[in-house]
């Protein structure tokens, strides 16, 4: 035998088989690479790209005669993924299922087992709230089994809103329109909306008055507000009752009757939870709810920030405000060695409210020590913004209270009383990072018994004012607070209902259209369990209930099914069919000579011919603004609507000019840019003139 075969033949005695890889499979393909890294050699990981199993599109697929059974079926494209995943599972040492810590991940995770045959009850499930090295590798050393209580709790909320949709969605088909959908959630929420314009509608405005007055003690003025006559509080409803209390006066010389000084404390904001970040979200960076779920994605998912991509905050659909002890160490760490230990409050618990889940934490960055400012260079815009507004919120919550010395005069003069108020922080606390309060308002010194000197009087006329619309943030606010949905399906249901036509947004606020209002209507009068607050937000109840063992999902099922298809039957048959008339458009169409009639499809209302179909022509309804296009200068800037219903401005010669703007031109150019000037709607009512170029500070005052 040759020295080489010898060699050859002792490689293959001596030579052993690799171990197989554990396999490990999450939802995002985003964060699939960042956790191979984090696990090592010994893991691969892939995704399953969302749901893998679901209900059929084109039927009901719920087996009413076998209490209400499911039929899922792979989904349609997920086929090679499918196979994939197959011969994956096929030659791993172990195959763990990570998708996401809530509902459906947890049937994802259910319907992945189901598809590769895994046992169930083997303890291959992993969850992490947050993307980071220790969070993924601590959640491999304690993997469990599929929690079925989770996977019901889903099951229980796909096959009801299944049950709602597909029964009342064909009713509405024949007696409306086509393409029309009803939905528990957004039942809920078209209501929401009508009942306020209503509300608008039957609205009648009182008058009241108001009499600001300026004062000087010494050299330092203040302001103060007229109170009341004679000792009793007085509302000013006529401009006859201000000339009389004005006639009193007698002089500008008023005494001061009273001075309460105290100390009062203000407590941090608790951190985010989905929906409060995505009312902040709109109200202090002008983000909509998709845009802040989509940016809070990657932040979740992960950021490279130059050594590697890490998750940056933990998982954002939660209604929960709980911290983790661990987090809470952290965050007293960072803040005495940035501001001292009189700032932290370590060891503070936080009660969730009332129906919170409470199944992760809050949202929170993963790592305290990960400031904005440190992470800036490796985010994008958005992505900075929305990430600085959760490390705030966080920190802020972690810190101690804000302190202010308060003050409250009282003056009179011949029983006219004006009242005054100022207030200045004592110790900044949370303030130090989340500053939400109003500049310092300090009184000049003052006791019983002096005199100060009125400089100025003025009295002012008001309106009581309607109801505001609803924005995104107050809708969704709304929601939550009568216990309707969950932070999964905020986003979704406000985005349905723009779809669907049933209403529109008008400088941020929802607005009702004809036909939303047409089927809240049959819907108020056919099902009202379905849009009823109470028993919508009872039906979500349940379903936690579900979730944590306490009920059984089939017998929530039938007890809302028993009394809904009697309903159903009702609606069949009495419910009347609804003729949207076509109005007069007041020209002739420019193809064939027809009248052109004003129709209400999908998108809106539109321009079509009364011919039809012998002549399909269509146009866009627009409105001309009254402003020369600030781009070409010949056409002239026109109000449209986006695919999801939006308003924008846009040249009437596109595409030739692709001019567009989401705020309204007012026909001017900016004194310190030259960029044109457009108008803004401000919180409280009115609109404010601003500059477009976002780098320029130019503003007019608000006009009401």
């Amino acid at each position: 035998m040759t020295t080489a075969t010898k060699a050859k033949t002792t490689k293959k005695k001596t030579s052993k088989s690799s171990p197989k890889k554990n396999l490990v499979i999450v939802e995002s393909p985003a964060k699939a690479k960042t956790i191979e890294k984090y696990l090592g050699r010994n893991y691969k990981v892939v995704a399953s790209v969302g749901h893998i199993r679901d209900l059929k599109k084109s039927s009901m697929s719920i087996d009413f005669e076998n209490n209400y059974e499911p039929e899922y079926i792979n989904i349609r494209g997920k086929g090679p993924l499918i196979n994939d995943l197959k011969k994956e599972a096929k030659k791993a040492g172990k195959v763990y299922l990570a998708s996401d810590p809530d509902r459906e991940g947890e049937a994802i995770s259910w319907h992945l087992a189901h598809i590769l045959k895994l046992d169930l009850e083997d303890k291959n499930r992993v969850v992490f709230n947050e993307i980071t090295k220790d969070a993924v590798k601590n959640a491999f050393k304690e993997p469990r089994s599929i929690d079925q209580d989770l996977v019901d709790a889903q099951q229980a909320r796909r096959v009801l809103d299944r049950i709602v949709g597909y029964s009342i969605s064909p009713i509405l088909w024949k007696k409306v329109k086509k393409g029309l959908s009803a939905g528990r959630v957004q039942s809920v929420a078209l209501k929401l909306i009508i009942d306020r314009e209503n509300e608008i509608k039957a609205f009648k405005p009182e008058e009241y008055w108001t009499i600001d007055g300026t004062f000087k003690k010494g050299i330092k003025s203040f302001q103060a507000t007229f109170h009341g006559l004679d000792g009793k509080k007085l509302k000013l409803e006529s401009n006859g009752q201000v000339k009389e209390v004005l006639a009193r006066l007698t002089s500008d010389e008023f005494t001061v009757d009273q001075v309460e000084k105290k100390e009062r404390r203000r407590n941090a904001p608790l951190p985010y939870t989905t929906s409060t970040l995505q009312m902040d979200a709109a109200n202090k960076i002008n983000f909509r709810t998709r845009k802040t779920m989509m940016v809070a994605q990657q932040l979740y998912e992960g950021i490279n920030l130059g050594s590697g991509s890490q998750g940056l905050i933990t998982y954002m659909r939660t209604d929960s405000t709980r911290i983790s002890p661990v987090a809470q160490g952290e965050a007293a760490n960072f803040i005495t060695e940035r501001f001292g230990a009189n700032y932290s409050k370590h060891g503070s618990r936080v009660k969730n409210t009332g129906g919170a889940q409470d199944a992760h934490e809050a949202i929170r960055p993963s790592n305290v020590f990960q400031t904005p400012e440190s992470i800036a260079k490796y985010l994008d815009k958005d992505q900075l913004k929305l990430y600085t507004l959760i490390w705030n919120r966080f920190v802020a919550s972690q810190m101690t209270a804000a302190v202010f010395d308060t003050m409250k005069v009282s003056l009179s003069q011949n029983g006219v009383s004006f009242t005054a108020n100022g207030s200045q922080v004592k110790f900044n606390g949370y303030l130090a990072v989340y500053n939400d309060t109003d500049k310092d308002k300090m009184l000049p010194e003052m006791v019983a018994g002096d005199t100060v000197k009125r400089t100025n009087t003025k009295p002012e006329q008001h309106f009581t004012q309607p109801p505001a619309r609803f924005s995104e943030a107050t809708l969704i606010k709304a929601l939550e607070e009568n216990g309707v949905g969950r932070p999964s399906t905020y986003a979704p249901t406000l985005e349905t209902i723009q779809r669907r036509y049933y209403v529109k947004l008008a400088a941020k606020r929802f607005e009702p259209t004809e036909l939303g209002e047409i089927v809240n209507q049959l819907i108020v009068e056919f099902f009202p369990d379905i849009v009823n607050i109470t028993f919508t937000a009872e039906m979500e109840q349940k379903l936690d209930d579900v979730e944590i063992g306490k009920e059984q999902w089939q017998k929530v099922i039938d007890e809302f099914y028993q009394p809904f298809s009697k309903e159903l039957t009702k609606a069949e048959a009495e419910m009347e069919k609804i003729q949207i008339k076509d109005e007069p458009a007041g020209f002739d169409c420019d193809e064939c000579g027809h009248p052109m009639v004003i129709k209400l499809g999908r998108f809106g209302k539109f321009y079509a011919c009364s011919n039809f179909p012998d002549c399909r022509n269509t146009k866009q309804i627009t409105k001309e603004i009254g402003v020369d296009c600030p781009t070409c200068g010949q056409g002239q800037v026109i109000e449209r609507k986006s695919k999801r219903n939006r308003v924008f401005y846009g040249c009437d010669r596109y595409p030739a000019c692709d001019f567009t703007s989401w705020d309204k031109p007012v026909g001017r150019s900016c004194p310190k840019s030259g960029h044109f000037l457009v108008e803004k709607a401000v919180r409280g009512g009115g609109k404010q003139v601003l500059c477009s170029d976002p780098e320029c500070d130019y503003k007019e005052a608000i006009v009401k």
